[in-house]
């Protein structure tokens, strides 16, 4: 079982406000994996609790876990977003920009440097197949976490995705720390997808995440280690006016209307 620890804040345990002993019994659990405290609701607002206790709590509700930071705008909560739809174009045959970017095929292993909430890695896992292999690093506890068990147990419509999401391999790690013990050549692709230097206000599912991520620039190191790693190409996502793809020499993928590219270095 993987241990969480919470870095600066750490966190608490309780359950939503319409409540039962099975969830009461899941919010233990939970509180014991992750050596943190569970507190009862005892019908008090998460900003009442928070007033007493100024720490981030995680809700664990009938459909899902939230986690509610201290002053945060919105909770934040695990869900495929963009993913459910975009898997069921691909699975109709459809390809996109994210796929024509990083080549995958079946059985190829891609390796997600920037987690977040893995839309993009559901759909890597979705088309490399059992035979492939999918590893998201979040350096965010909080996030790693929640994705983790997103991944776990979300239920879709979509037999494919489900299963795609059930084989995405996460670790919270520090992606510099887990690049450098990496061998040479030990993923076909190596992808990174930074928060953007400039701000997409309107970005599906990103609002809640904003206030947990990381905000790690790239450096040049951090793309000599993709590249060592990789065996056949590192993949940037950024915002279209990013400084990040000429800095390191990417090749864009540009689209018109598009607020952010694609770019990849080639290595083989």
């Amino acid at each position: 079982m993987t241990s969480f620890f919470f870095w600066g804040d750490r966190m608490i345990v309780t359950t939503a406000g319409r409540t039962n002993e099975q969830m009461i019994e899941k919010a233990k659990q939970i509180a014991d994996e992750l050596q943190i405290p569970y507190i009862p609701r005892q019908k008090r607002s998460i900003t009442a609790i928070q007033q007493q206790i100024a720490e981030p709590v995680l809700v664990v509700g009938k459909e899902r876990l939230e986690i509610h930071l201290i002053n945060g705008d919105e909770p934040l909560f695990f869900h495929p977003n963009s993913a459910s739809f975009r898997a069921k174009r691909i699975l109709k045959g459809e390809s996109e920009p994210f796929l024509q970017a990083t080549k995958l095929q079946k059985g190829m292993t891609f390796l997600d440097c920037t987690l977040g909430l893995a839309a993009d890695s559901i759909i890597a896992s979705l088309v490399v197949g059992e035979k492939g292999k999918v590893v998201g690093i979040e350096g965010s506890a909080h996030i790693a976490y929640l994705t983790k068990q997103g991944l776990r147990h979300w239920e879709s419509d979509v037999v494919e995705l489900n299963e795609a999401m059930r084989r995405i391999h996460v670790h919270h790690a520090d992606f510099r720390s887990f690049l450098a013990q990496c061998d040479d050549q030990s993923y076909d692709v190596v992808y990174l997808d930074p928060m953007f230097e400039v701000t997409i206000d309107e970005a599906d599912g990103v609002r809640g995440l904003k206030q947990a991520a990381l905000y790690t620039d790239v450096t040049a190191e951090d793309i000599e280690q993709a590249k060592r790693v990789a065996r056949q190409r590192v993949v940037l996502k950024d915002h279209w006016q990013s400084s990040r793809f000429e800095q390191f020499h990417f090749f864009v993928y540009r689209r018109k209307t598009a607020k952010f590219h694609f770019g990849t270095i080639e290595l083989s």
